[in-house]
């Protein structure tokens, strides 16, 4: 007779591994599930939901623990602090699950795991929480609105300073609702695999809900699917997981038939599949990553899309490549940043990310810069992208990058839709903003090599 599975417990595992082992919750969360696949769609729903849950509103979260423990959150033993934090965001966010329950669960796992002593606190906090969950004081959005935003959204005080002091504070306010929206799983279609109407068809016959997306007529949205690797289409190769914001590297690259492109931060290798895609069998794009981890995941994507014109090749992007001088028609630079612009997708890396990390973030960006600058012909396109929001690891480093290298910015109107051209556009870069474009935080500039 199978053992039957605590859910519960399970998600507490997840949480554990995320705050305590600083895993990523994204990573976390799919091998989870992936283990756990045999369980029923309801079960893994209500897993994934909470751990998301839970570590997207975390910040809020502590705010209610506090009015109530006896204990600063910190202070709390790890088990307990997350146990809590998980209980909070049921009690609060998922109507459907009984206060009592909650509060039941939550106790008889404290005795499970041997915290006998701190079983009363754990009922005593959950059940003060839940009689007067809705008499909580939230900070005040006129008086500080800084602090309203981060209890409100669950974002740290720093980023919110930094996206203040370059956006309006209606604008801050809307990346934020954005990211607390369930991000829709984005796909490209490998047009040289199987038309569009083919990859529809093909998804709907396993009653996977498909949705046109804005910008590009070859991304779709898919729902209402449990299991990424169970769908035909994605295991014969015709699409690749990835946001349009990602898709658009690729399109304001504009390869054409025979070019050599270089992608020097490549992994998990979307964007050099797209460049592959592009160039339909002609040419060659050198997919290079740090890793033996990361050059197997990219070698998994060639091998499922059947790539003769890419290859995975392991290469240090700080480390000069003589070989390489003067090689690329197209160089992707794609580079290692804080990731808050995807912050809807991996919720954890806001608190995982300090302005100090952030900060030697662009020493490395430019560093990787001042190495790879010079694989590009003269005359080739070098691609400069970041999944992130913020002057700092954008602007600051294109203007950084004009004063020291033979490039110039180049128009990228041409290349994309009239729905994202803007001053900044036509000037060479794009800044797109979770709410105010329909895509993920992210940042690409075009810049075309002069001597």
């Amino acid at each position: 007779m199978t053992k039957p599975v605590n859910t519960r417990e399970i998600i507490l595992g997840i949480l554990w591994e995320i705050t305590e082992e600083e895993r990523y919750s994204h990573v976390v969360i799919r091998e989870t599930l992936e283990k756990y696949q045999y369980l029923e769609k309801r079960d893994r729903a209500f897993i994934s939901r909470v751990a998301e849950g839970t570590m997207e509103n975390l910040i809020q979260i502590d705010y209610i623990l506090e009015q109530f423990s006896s204990v600063k959150v910190k202070d709390m033993k790890p088990f307990i602090r997350n146990l809590l934090r998980m209980s909070v965001y049921q009690l609060k966010y998922m109507d459907s699950v009984p206060d009592s329950a909650v509060c039941n669960e939550a106790v008889k796992l404290a005795q499970k795991k041997g915290f006998y002593t701190l079983k009363n606190f754990v009922n005593g906090v959950l059940r003060n929480t839940a009689r007067k969950l809705d008499q909580v004081v939230y900070p005040d959005k006129e008086k500080t609105p800084r602090k309203y935003l981060s209890v409100t959204y669950s974002m740290p005080e720093w980023i919110l300073k930094k996206w203040l002091a370059q956006f309006d504070f209606d604008t801050v306010e809307t990346i934020c609702q954005t990211m607390r929206k369930e991000s829709p799983t984005c796909i490209r279609c490998n047009l040289s695999k199987a038309s569009k109407e083919e990859i529809i068809q093909s998804l709907e016959a396993q009653h996977i809900t498909v949705k046109e997306v804005p910008y590009l007529d070859y991304a779709l949205e898919i729902s209402d699917y449990n299991y990424l690797q169970a769908i035909d289409a994605f295991k014969d190769g015709w699409f690749q997981v990835q946001d349009v914001s990602s898709m658009l590297v690729a399109e304001v690259a504009d390869p054409k038939w025979g070019n050599y492109c270089i992608d020097v931060c490549a992994a998990p290798g979307g964007k050099s599949l797209h460049l592959s895609d592009k160039l339909a069998g002609s040419g060659y794009v050198e997919a290079r990553d740090l890793t033996d981890y990361k050059v197997e995941l990219m070698r998994e994507n060639l091998e499922r899309t059947k790539r003769i014109n890419m290859e995975a090749v392991k290469q240090d992007a700080t480390v000069f490549d003589e070989n390489s001088v003067e090689k690329a028609d197209i160089l992707l630079a794609d580079l290692p940043c804080s990731g808050l612009g995807v912050m809807g997708r991996k919720p954890d890396i806001r608190y995982k990310m300090t302005e100090a990390k952030q900060q030697e973030l662009v020493k490395i960006q430019r560093k990787i810069l001042d190495t790879v600058w010079s694989y590009v012909k003269v005359g080739g396109t070098l691609i400069y992208s970041t999944c992130t929001i913020g002057a700092d690891e954008n602007q600051y480093n294109v203007k950084w990058f004009l004063d020291n290298y033979p490039f110039q910015l180049d128009s990228m109107d041409p290349y994309i839709c009239e729905e994202l051209r803007s001053k900044t556009t036509k000037a060479g870069y794009l800044q797109l903003l979770p709410g105010v474009h329909s895509s993920d935080g992210f940042f690409i500039a075009r810049f075309k090599r002069i001597r």
